[in-house]
């Protein structure tokens, strides 16, 4: 099955707080387009950011690793639905 591609909506809830809804593969490929996403809405003043894994099919250690970055800008962040872990993720090693 070839991957999906990652898509991503950005919701302005009000003037500090943001939603990004993530869709698709969060993976090597696609990992710093939230990262990049975040880093925008926190130079446009957003101050707390909710994240929606939602629609995220799956999320290997690229996109674990976005999330960090994510977190260590600043933003204080939720995730809504976060990434479940797979046997793909627990097999390291």
């Amino acid at each position: 099955m070839p991957p999906e591609l990652l898509t991503i909506e950005v919701d302005r809830l009000d003037p500090a707080r943001a939603r990004l809804r993530l869709t698709g593969d969060l993976d090597f490929d696609t990992a710093a387009e939230p990262v990049a996403a975040a880093a925008d809405l926190r130079r446009d003043g957003i101050r707390e950011l909710l994240i929606d894994f939602g629609g995220v099919g799956l999320c290997d250690s690229s996109g674990l690793s976005a999330l960090v970055v994510i977190h260590r800008t600043g933003l204080g962040e939720v995730l809504a639905a976060p990434p479940t872990m797979t046997d793909e993720t627990r097999d390291v090693g």
